[in-house]
């Protein structure tokens, strides 16, 4: 009897459990699920990868006495072994006819692609091709009345909306997760023509290139990667826009490669002590802090230390925000950005040109004589020889060759750098740079350009620190 009174009381407990959570707003996935999960597809990948059986064994000195035995029983070298890897992921169909969108990771150097629906039906695809800037691919089986996705507009998101993730986290097919959006226009280290949409959904393993959906039934981003130090789901979950992707699927299926335009500068973003030393009111916008050589926008009237606050009619509020819009625009377009020099605003038109695929900078490794010296910022500086020019690809500037404690070190200057620039001002011998130092108003930061190795930043020094 209790026993009855009991389960009695638990199911009256869940039922108005329910209830209230239906009152509360909380939403119900199960349509969207149900509506959209056919479309979403299992990949599973083999790799064919080469490998020394003694890979993994710390290395051996020259005289140890074990290299004589493996030399009698394996000869001079031991041959790396081939074995089959595989790997899992997710996609989802935007066409009737067998077209798939991935992850360019998921179907990485895969000698075979095994697309499985789940009415059980499975398939093996082609790539038609991947990008790896991106991290989009686009895959194709042999297939025709297949249900597709609905492609939404990730623009309209909103932090905070609900969002839901449908895909095979370590091989366990359509499982459905849902979060909300973190945040927008994130950037990652390793991906700069991206701006990623952050959420909380769970991602694992075997999510990748699966669909991110808003609360209509759109797709609105493709699960790509997690921010994690364990390996596994901790709340930081990325994904790529839509919208984004679509335009590079298209390029992918004509051409079978994407292309990107480009300006060629070094950008960062704007603190608000470098806003400071611009005479800026507020931080916002896209520093430049190199122009490359034989770039689009060597062929223009930008300079180092300009700000680009706007392209095309597009507010750029961070760094981030100019590559995506640059990545998009096609090749031979002239766009006009605006730009804030000396606190000023003006506008600069630039024809966009194609990415390249190298666009890396010149090394610098060797130092001028060092000077004991230091001045009142704390560096000691030497001029630098015509080798250390060419080798780190400027035309005048300063090498630091010791630092001690005192505004610059506070600022982030390193022994190495070479300063181009102080208080938007070229530094071309070290007796200009102690007379910059001496000119410069104790009031506000002030900005000094910085080349370090393959790349230029701007940092600000504070003169009233100590």
């Amino acid at each position: 009897m209790k026993r009855r009174v009991t389960l009695a009381l638990f199911l009256w407990f869940f039922a108005i459990s329910v209830e209230a959570a239906n009152r509360s707003g909380l939403p119900d996935f199960s349509t969207l699920v149900e509506a959209n999960g056919a479309a979403v597809v299992n990949i599973s990948t083999t790799q064919t990868i080469k490998q020394s059986p003694f890979q993994g064994m710390p290395d051996l000195p020259d005289d140890s006495p074990l290299n004589d035995l493996f030399k009698h029983y394996f000869g001079q070298g031991v041959p790396e072994q081939q074995f089959d890897s595989k790997s899992l992921g997710s996609g989802f169909i935007i066409s009737s006819d067998g077209y798939i969108l991935t992850a360019a990771h998921v179907v990485e150097n895969a000698k075979e692609i095994d697309v499985k629906l789940t009415d059980r039906r499975e398939f093996m695809a082609k790539v038609v091709g991947a990008d790896k800037r991106s991290d989009v691919a686009l895959v194709k089986i042999d297939a025709t009345g297949l249900p597709t996705v609905t492609i939404g507009d990730p623009n309209k998101l909103k932090v905070g909306e609900w969002v839901l993730a449908i895909g095979s986290p370590f091989g366990f097919e359509n499982s459905a997760t849902a979060g909300i959006v973190s945040a927008k226009g994130r950037s990652l280290p390793t991906e700069n023509y991206v701006s990623f949409i952050q959420t909380d959904v769970a991602i694992n393993p075997g999510n990748s290139g699966g669909p991110l959906f808003n609360m209509n039934g759109e797709v609105v981003g493709i699960n790509s990667q997690i921010y994690s130090r364990t390996g596994g789901f901790m709340g930081l979950s990325f994904s790529i826009p839509i919208d984004l992707a679509m335009h590079i699927s298209k390029q992918l299926k004509t051409t079978g490669h994407a292309k990107r335009g480009w300006i060629g500068v070094t950008i960062q973003d704007v603190t608000r002590e470098l806003a400071q030393s611009f005479g800026m009111k507020n931080p916002h916008g896209a520093l430049i802090s190199d122009i490359l050589p034989n770039s689009p926008a060597s062929k223009t009237d930008l300079k180092v230390g300009d700000i680009i606050v706007d392209y095309d009619g597009h507010p750029i509020d961070l760094s981030s925000n100019l590559p995506p819009q640059v990545g998009l625009t096609p090749a031979g377009t002239r766009v006009k950005l605006g730009v804030i020099r000396h606190g000023q605003p003006i506008n600069v038109w630039v024809t966009i040109e194609e990415l390249p695929e190298d666009t890396a900078l010149a090394q610098s490794g060797e130092k001028g004589p060092k000077t004991e010296n230091k001045n009142a910022v704390g560096l000691a500086v030497s001029n630098l020889t015509p080798e250390q020019k060419k080798q780190a690809g400027v035309e005048y500037g300063v090498v630091v060759n010791d630092i001690s404690n005192g505004p610059a070190l506070k600022a982030g200057i390193r022994p190495g750098d070479i300063l181009v620039q102080f208080d938007e001002k070229p530094v071309r011998d070290t007796v200009m740079l102690e007379r910059l130092i001496k000119q410069a108003p104790k009031d506000r930061p002030i900005s000094v350009l910085v080349h370090r190795g393959s790349t230029s930043l701007f940092m600000t020094i504070n003169l009233t620190s100590k």
